[in-house]
């Protein structure tokens, strides 16, 4: 299955990104190509584009996709959280923009082997980078109760959390749970039928939360936009595209935070701490457009938000 993935708030991150054409930038999630695509068609040939990715098939593909690219192009396969450690295994200090898309790509979703769907039946998996050991399948079977309810609380904001996991326990008790079909009909038989005709798909919140853990999705956000904020040169662009309310969380959190210019106690009466604020927050989150959500149904959850570093 070729690697399809339609880029949300395409025009709008690359415009707010790219400040010099002979720059370096830094697409941190290269999935289909298609930011890395539009980056690189901006930057002359002095520009260099570092794209990464955790997934073996955005990293064939982005190789293909960007061979023609005029500017320098490195294509590395690792997970953006190392995004220091690869930076300085290139031997570069500084750099004039980076990029977060956080959203899973349509081509994880909609190939039915990576076990991201509850709309297909196959292996529960969900692993973006398949060398990493744990999958959803263990999650599913091995965690305790008490973990399980935490994650789909906490990641899934699922209100029937603990009864789906009470119906899961009862049922890899049996036999193990093995793939996404049956996952989804044990959450069907968890949650009552009128709450299952209201809102998304019932087995949704619940995907997202196995998904988040799986992959650690959020655990390693704040600690990576900070990497990334201090690698900028001065006039450098963070650009974050998030699509659900946790990310987009931490994402406002971590920014607002690297923008106050005081970090003291709030008790004290004047500032003693001299910090420096580390980036300027630039305006409200950008939202996509009626005619991307309506062309891409996908996009109506995402926001941009762009920082500059000072």
């Amino acid at each position: 299955m070729e690697f399809h993935h339609t880029s949300v708030l395409l025009e709008e991150s690359v415009d707010a990104l790219i400040t010099n054409e002979a720059g370096v930038y830094i697409d941190c999630t290269l999935g289909g190509a298609g930011h890395s695509t539009a980056i690189a068609a901006r930057l002359s040939a002095k520009g260099h584009l570092i794209s990464i990715d955790q997934d073996p098939v955005a990293i064939a593909t982005g190789r293909e996709r960007l061979k023609q690219a005029a500017c320098t192009v490195t294509v590395v396969h690792d997970n953006f959280r190392n995004l220091d450690a690869i930076l300085n295994s290139l031997d570069i200090e500084h750099v004039d923009g980076v990029l977060f898309d956080l959203g899973v790509s349509s081509y994880q979703l909609d190939t039915a082997e990576r076990g991201f769907s509850y709309m297909q039946d196959a292996p529960l998996d969900m692993r973006m980078d398949p060398r990493q050991e744990l999958s959803a399948y263990q999650v599913v079977n091995n965690y305790s109760e008490q973990q399980l309810a935490k994650i789909i609380i906490d990641y899934g904001e699922e209100r029937w959390a603990r009864r789906i996991v009470q119906f899961i326990c009862k049922a890899r008790a049996v036999k193990p749970i093995e793939t996404t079909g049956q996952l989804v009909d044990v959450i069907k038989q968890a949650i009552p039928a009128g709450a299952r005709r209201e809102g998304p798909h019932p087995a949704k919140r619940t995907f997202q939360a196995l998904r988040i853990e799986v992959n650690n999705e959020l655990g390693i956000l704040r600690s990576t936009f900070e990497a990334a904020a201090k690698r900028l040169n001065l006039g450098g662009k963070l650009c974050i595209i998030t699509f659900h309310s946790l990310e987009d969380r931490i994402a406002k959190q971590t920014l607002q935070d690297l923008a106050k210019k005081c970090i003291c106690p709030p008790q004290l009466p004047i500032c003693v701490c001299q910090n420096k604020p580390t980036v300027k927050v630039m305006g409200k989150p950008v939202l996509p457009a009626a005619e991307e959500i309506e062309s891409n149904p996908r996009a109506r959850s995402a926001k941009l938000r762009v920082a500059l570093r000072v």
